[in-house]
């Protein structure tokens, strides 16, 4: 194989709300921490919790725009991107590193009206958006998503 792959897959659990920058010409982040936990019996058979945290960077409009206005502290979510290390030097001359993933794709789990955390009224969504099911993932390839047409034929 002469190629290379960067590819991050996580279900887990937002750590806090979302924290959208908006920037001049329309361009928008969206940045927010999750949680993954592994669970397991050590040698004693005593459980044991593995918690890591992800910072989640979301850059692309669309996707930005729906983590901003649906997600909330306590959501279950599936994030597939990639890993990022940024470096930067700070006041004192240091080198300071992060890691990130930058989401191309992001899957609501947590079933609608079972947030740990509501938003308030005023930011509620009221758009055709708030039909969507909370297991439909949502990306920039989905732009033609229309929850409203009645363009299919299931009865249901």
């Amino acid at each position: 194989m002469s190629g290379s792959l960067n590819k991050v897959m996580l279900i887990g659990n937002l750590g806090k709300d979302p924290e959208a920058r908006h920037f001049e010409g329309g361009g928008m982040l969206v940045k927010f921490p999750i949680a993954t936990t592994e669970s397991y019996k050590n040698r004693e058979g005593q459980k044991v919790e593995s918690t890591e945290w992800h910072n989640i960077v979301v850059g692309r409009r669309g996707l930005a725009e729906v983590c901003e206005k649906y997600l909330n502290k306590g959501d279950k979510v599936y994030i597939e991107g990639r890993i990022k290390t940024r470096s930067w030097q700070d006041q004192d001359g240091q080198t300071k590193y992060s890691t990130e993933i930058q989401a191309d794709n992001m899957t609501m789990l947590t079933p609608r009206g079972e947030s740990n955390t509501a938003r308030p009224e005023s930011s509620a969504p009221t758009s055709a958006p708030q039909q969507q099911q909370a297991s439909t993932p949502v990306s920039d390839q989905g732009a033609d998503f229309n929850p409203g047409s009645d363009d299919d034929d299931l009865p249901f």
